[in-house]
């Protein structure tokens, strides 16, 4: 009976791992992200990692006190060697930008940081996957992928997941229904080209365009989407005029993703992933229906869009390749 159980107990101890999740960045998405993903339970080791010691020591010590109220889980100060073993990596680090600075100073200002935090992570020979969330969050995800030279699944960003998000709640407050019975994504760069993929759009399987004009809700359907659409893509300026900055909801989807990688839940989820030949496009991150695992990007969802879908993804691509270009150029 003892060798029963002493193998049984070898077995488990084998087979459990715990789930270790590397947060690098210490402010408000990061230690947002890190307040959601305790009281989530999936994670079992919450680690945290930021050039400034003070704010992550504060933001750890903050964590600490309430492990009374959270699910089992160690969080604690990281440091370099802490992304050998990690599950996930999610990195939210980056600077802002300043009055006076150009789009472009940004992006040579955080392409540095990343490539930094990338040297460091292959420096412990990490074999995980990298969810990048810092912004523009394409743009650093196709620089963290090409500087780590990993397969295209290991690297993906946030990208519209929130943005779906928010396209479903304004479709569920507009359609007074559940948001759980919304499916609706938002596909292309996180930013300014972003558009709304109507065509995939359903409530609970019945297409939006069935749904709407027959829902007895809407006066101008065709005006009220735009509006909706709008609203998506102006969300995030809103919400910093009014408080500075976003952070809740982007936790919250951060946990959505990690966790599908963690559970090896195959989600489908619009995270920013390179493209190599899907609808149409090559050599540029942005967000399209993807499966997410513990590999990361397991595969593309190729969804058949109109004409009209296929060209907005294509001209948001577009203003990416533009953006990586003008990067390279002044490197």
């Amino acid at each position: 009976m003892d060798e029963l159980y002493a193998e049984g107990k070898i077995m488990f101890e084998e087979q459990w791992q715990p789930r270790k999740v590397v947060i690098v960045g210490a402010g408000a998405v990061g230690s947002t992200f890190a307040y959601a993903l305790a009281q989530s339970g999936l994670a079992d080791e919450i680690v945290l990692i930021d050039l400034n010691r003070n704010l992550v020591e504060g933001q750890v010590l903050d964590l600490a006190h309430g492990l009374l109220y959270f699910q089992p889980v160690q969080i604690r100060v990281g440091e370099k060697d802490d992304y050998a073993d990690a599950n996930v990596i999610v990195i939210t680090a980056g600077a802002k930008q300043k009055p006076g600075e150009s789009r472009l100073g940004l992006l040579q200002k955080n392409t540095a940081i990343i490539e930094k935090i990338i040297d460091d992570i292959i420096d412990q020979d990490s074999q995980r996957v990298i969810v990048m969330v810092s912004n523009p969050v394409d743009i650093m995800t196709y620089v963290a992928l090409k500087h780590s030279g990993w397969r295209n699944s290991r690297v993906i960003g946030s990208g519209t997941v929130l943005d779906s998000a928010r396209f479903r709640y304004l479709l569920s407050q507009h359609c007074e229904v559940d948001v759980h019975n919304v499916h609706a994504y938002v596909l292309g760069e996180h930013g300014d080209s972003e558009f709304a993929a109507w065509s995939m759009t359903n409530i609970a399987g019945v297409p939006i365009e069935d749904y709407c004009p027959k829902c007895g809700k809407c006066n101008n359907w065709l005006q009220e989407r735009m509006e909706i659409e709008e609203a998506v893509r102006n969300s995030a300026y809103h919400i910093i005029d009014y408080k500075g900055a976003t952070y809740y909801a982007i936790g919250l989807a951060l946990v959505w993703i990690v966790g599908s990688i963690l559970r090896n839940q195959r989600s489908i989820l619009t995270v920013s992933a390179l493209l190599d030949g899907e609808y149409g496009l090559k050599d540029v991150c942005l967000s399209v229906p993807c499966v997410v695992s513990q590999e990361g990007v397991e595969h593309i969802v190729e969804a058949v869009l109109p004409n009209e879908e296929l060209k907005a993804l294509s001209e948001s691509a577009l203003v990416l390749r533009n953006a990586l270009t003008q990067l390279e150029q002044s490197s």
